[in-house]
């Protein structure tokens, strides 16, 4: 592949077309208005002579190898929207959709050719994040994957691949399964959340940034994992809806990081700060990453 069209020109696509662009490929990146491109303008830093094509027109993306989408997460605009460029390329032209959720059969279901349509989801902040989850339809082609597997490779990411349609893909899934196991631990006064998180990130987060969960079983072995799981899965909580802890929180408004408050006071120049910070800790454990490879 040689030609990259990125739609959206919000934090991630914009993001996405500067590591396209920064490494080598033909990059073009997609936004509704002018006004929307210099939006994405802001965010983007190439070194001067670094090439990437700003457009209004979706045509423009005609000839491209690969499109991946990123605009607003909504399913009917995201339909609207494939169903449309699935018209402008080629045939062969791969469809991508960085969406961290939504159901990929549900947004290409108006595509023309679904063959070539997946999923591509990106992790935030994506420059620094190595992770891509690649999400087949029930109609994908294996070739398309391969190619946008390779893709991945190509740009220095660690992709996977999630072979079935289900909520959540792989990350999510994994997530809030011990994000809800953690809320439980707190509503049941079992711990505070500052603990729950050390535990997280001097335990199982230190142990998990150098190896997978089957790994750790097996390093811990697979006969303690398995009389631990003959009592304790039993206890562990299986709620179907979202847990107080949380819905209190949304209910006030209290989203996070974004609006000051979350379960955490990020009033006040906080909240800039922890992703300052945030930012510094993920680049340290990606060259740690980097260099654990000759391993």
């Amino acid at each position: 592949m040689k030609r990259i069209g990125i739609c959206g020109t919000g934090l991630m696509g914009a993001t996405m077309a500067q590591i396209f662009a920064e490494k080598g490929y033909e990059t073009r990146i997609y936004g509704r208005t002018e006004a929307s491109l210099e939006r994405g303008k802001k965010i983007i830093t190439l070194d001067e002579g670094v090439p990437l094509y700003y457009t209004t027109r979706l045509e423009d993306l005609g000839k491209c190898d690969i499109i991946i989408e990123s605009i607003v997460e909504n399913l009917a605009v995201k339909q609207e929207f494939f169903e449309r460029l699935s018209k402008i390329v080629g045939a062969e032209t791969i469809l991508a959709t960085n969406t961290s959720g939504l159901s990929i059969n549900r947004i290409g279901e108006r595509v023309h050719g679904k063959e070539r349509f997946l999923g591509m989801h990106w992790f935030n902040p994506s420059n620094l994040i190595p992770l891509i989850e690649i999400i087949c339809n029930d109609k994908t082609e294996q070739k398309y994957v391969d190619e946008v597997y390779a893709l991945a490779k190509a740009i220095d990411k660690k992709p996977v691949i999630c072979r079935q349609d289900v909520p959540g893909f792989i990350a999510n899934r994994v997530q809030f399964a011990v994000l809800r196991e953690c809320m439980d631990i707190v509503e049941k006064g079992i711990a505070t959340a500052e603990d729950v998180d050390a535990v997280m990130k001097y335990g199982l987060g230190f142990r998990y940034a150098a190896y997978g969960p089957f790994e750790v079983a097996d390093f811990g072995g697979l006969d303690t994992f398995y009389h631990i799981s003959e009592y304790l899965n039993a206890d562990l909580c299986d709620v179907k809806e979202p847990q107080g802890i949380i819905r209190n929180l949304y209910e006030q408004g209290f989203y996070g990081v974004k609006n000051g408050r979350g379960f955490y006071d990020y009033s006040n120049g906080k909240g800039e700060e922890a992703v300052k910070i945030r930012n510094r800790k993920f680049k340290d454990m990606k060259d740690c990453l980097d260099k654990w490879e000759e391993y």
